[in-house]
């Protein structure tokens, strides 16, 4: 089964570490979705979006590729690093995916440093994240889907 993530990850790497760790050792084609604004979904049975969050929401950034490159029918999994511990950060990205009668497989979050705003007066916040063992998680989940 062919899968592609694309992703959005900027400011520390968190959510491209993710990445990394399943592809590691899986078949999956990774997709920056500000460097390859025009890469073709078509060809993939399963379809990753991955992303930090920024003010509560997946990126704007990938939600608008996600709205004008997401074929209909696809199996979709998202991905995600936080600072803040709880929120609907999935909204967005969900509503893409309602449109194009896309069937949600999974999803897998977990903490990422943060510095964004306020937190970088702090020193960030979700220091030393994500650990060794979210990156172990990440790939489970993938493995698992």
């Amino acid at each position: 089964m062919a899968t592609a993530i694309v992703y959005y990850s900027r400011h520390h790497g968190n959510t491209k570490k993710l990445l990394d760790a399943i592809a590691k050792d899986n078949e999956v084609t990774l997709i920056d979705a500000t460097a390859s604004p025009e890469a073709d979904l078509s060809g993939y049975d399963r379809i990753g979006f991955a992303s930090g969050i920024y003010y509560s929401a997946f990126a704007k950034q990938l939600v608008a590729y996600a709205s004008g490159h997401l074929p209909e029918n696809r199996d979709v999994f998202y991905l995600y690093t936080h600072g803040a511990p709880d929120g609907d950060f999935l909204k967005t990205i969900r509503a893409v995916a309602a449109e194009k009668h896309a069937r949600e497989i999974g999803t897998y979050h977990c903490q990422g440093f943060d510095t964004f705003g306020p937190f970088k007066l702090v020193g960030g916040i979700a220091k030393g994240h994500p650990t060794e063992e979210e990156l172990q998680g990440a790939a489970d989940f993938y493995r698992n889907l």
